[in-house]
């Protein structure tokens, strides 16, 4: 699958419900009970979310908005960057175990850590996501413009990595997560406060 802004064919990781691509728009259903998650505790290790993936350049950095009903606790949409089924980061639009529409980061090394951050009134946000070597970055938007630091950390062995959509609904019956305004450039960013 192509889509316009993205530079590389993309392909699934664990088929969704259901998906449509539409103009300049990706929409993935995930089904029920599905997650992308290794609980510190051992007790919940699950990895059959649908995700459609591209390979990463050594550096970049990727945007896109996600929109989404916020229908079920833990429903949500992400940006992934996978080296393995270990290794991995999902930077999630999600329902909190509150209700509220969540920020949220789970970077995973054999297990996955679980990372609150702002609360959102929107059903829409703005990601991105860069990558400069060995260390990942992670923003949110509200507006496509300014862009605010959530987490910023090493990733070791990243060199040959893939990077793409998520689509989760670990408590309820599906979740359609729209994801659109896709920007992908190839550079190494200079400044990881401003993200450029």
């Amino acid at each position: 699958m192509r889509i316009v802004g993205l530079p590389r064919k993309l392909g699934w990781e664990n088929p969704p419900e259901q998906y449509a691509l539409n103009n300049t728009t990706l929409t993935i259903v995930a089904g029920e009970k599905t997650d992308m998650f290794r609980d510190p505790n051992a007790s919940y290790n699950t990895d059959n979310a649908p995700k459609l993936l591209f390979r990463a350049d050594e550096n970049f950095v990727l945007s896109a908005s996600i929109e989404h009903a916020f229908a079920s606790k833990w429903d949500g949409g992400a940006i992934v960057l996978v080296q393995d089924s270990l290794n991995w980061v999902k930077f999630c639009f999600e329902k909190d175990y509150t209700g509220a529409r969540r920020v949220v980061s789970v970077v995973t090394k054999t297990v996955s850590d679980d990372c609150n951050s702002v609360q959102l009134n929107a059903n829409k946000v703005y990601y991105k996501v860069a990558k400069a070597g060995n260390v990942i970055t992670l923003y949110y938007s509200t507006n496509n413009k300014s862009w605010y630091l959530v987490r910023h950390l090493q990733f070791e062995g990243s060199n040959n990595v893939r990077v793409g959509f998520l689509a989760q609904s670990p408590t309820g019956k599906n979740c359609a997560v729209k994801f659109s305004s896709f920007r992908y450039q190839a550079k190494k960013i200079k400044d990881p406060y401003r993200g450029e």
